[in-house]
């Protein structure tokens, strides 16, 4: 979440009569993240968040976004849902962007991330995986090979210098994955954006997932990859086994992964590291002027796609075998 899109009292008011949530009582933007403009509304109904699409969404995007948190919703899966305004649409727009309003969901994001956490999260992953199949639209992933050619275009091509020597390890890795990247694992709607400030949590228990906002069809294995990069690496970008592990293990309490999903994650987590190492780029160099947004740090992620490098196994990510 962030802001990119600054709105005035008046604006949301007028806005805000054309649901039937209540008069405004509060109204504060949210920094985290960096995709879209997130604001707390409160009003005398409840609490809610409004979100204007920024950036890489597209609004002819949003109809499989809106509907997929109301399908996992109706499923018991702690998905945000998309508030019906006065005339049943769910999408309206707001100082020229596309928005909407979502409930709020109780919980917090863990700051400090334990074991037990991950495994949570690796049960979440799955009930979302078997939650969403029936859901009848599709999204191709956007930020899959292609996109990060695009994005890696973009970088290179940019006024600003990138270290050479990262160039050099994201050409390298391009090459390698074009090669390497699995054709043929189980498939299904995957978050692809499962990071510690998108899970709620209560007393250890999920309680919300938000952020749908990078949902697409894909394998379902390149989630697994996205949460072992998102969770189970300390602030210093070193693995941690126990975290990694308890992932693993809370994934496949709940859907057991396939021999070829284990045999492929390797490469999965190589190509989930460098899609953040290239958005994160691509973000620090192209910055939207005036955007309230905590920037994020891109060598982050050269350390963990180092990492997964060095890792031929599924069972190397674990303290014991599998």
């Amino acid at each position: 979440m962030a802001v990119y899109t600054e709105v005035t009292d008046h604006t949301l008011k007028e806005f805000v009569q054309q649901y039937a949530i209540g008069e405004i009582t509060s109204f504060k933007g949210i920094a985290e993240g960096v995709e879209n403009s997130n604001y707390l509304l409160k009003t005398t109904k409840g609490d809610f968040i409004l979100t204007l699409y920024e950036k890489r969404v597209e609004k002819k995007d949003l109809p499989f976004f809106l509907g997929l948190m109301e399908y996992l919703s109706e499923r018991s899966f702690p998905a945000p849902v998309p508030v019906l305004a006065k005339d049943g649409t769910t999408l309206r727009e707001l100082c020229g962007k596309p928005a909407a309003i979502c409930t709020f969901l109780e919980g917090m994001w863990p700051k400090k991330i334990t074991p037990r956490h991950c495994a949570k999260v690796g049960e979440a992953a799955a009930r979302l995986h078997l939650a969403s199949h029936g859901y009848d639209i599709s999204r191709p992933n956007a930020l899959g090979l292609a996109g990060w050619q695009q994005l890696y275009s973009t970088i290179i091509n940019g006024t600003k210098v990138v270290d050479e020597d990262i160039i050099k390890t994201i050409t390298q890795e391009l090459d390698f994955l074009k090669q390497s990247w699995p054709r043929d694992l189980p498939r299904g709607i995957i978050h692809a954006d499962l990071f510690p400030d998108n899970v709620f949590f209560t007393e250890d228990q999920v309680t919300g997932v938000i952020d749908f906002y990078f949902s697409c069809n894909d394998f379902l294995a390149y989630d697994i990859a996205i949460c072992l990069n998102a969770w189970c690496f300390d602030d210093k970008s070193r693995y941690r086994k126990d975290c990694g592990e308890a992932l693993l293990v809370g994934y496949n309490s709940v859907r057991k992964m396939e021999d070829k999903e284990e045999i492929s994650l390797p490469i999965l987590c190589r190509g989930a590291s460098l899609r953040f190492l290239l958005t994160r780029l691509h973000d620090l160099l192209h910055p939207m002027p005036g955007a309230l947004v905590n920037p994020k740090n891109p060598l982050d992620y050269v350390h963990r796609l180092s990492f997964h490098q060095q890792i031929s196994t599924a069972k190397e990510y674990l303290q014991r075998l599998m």
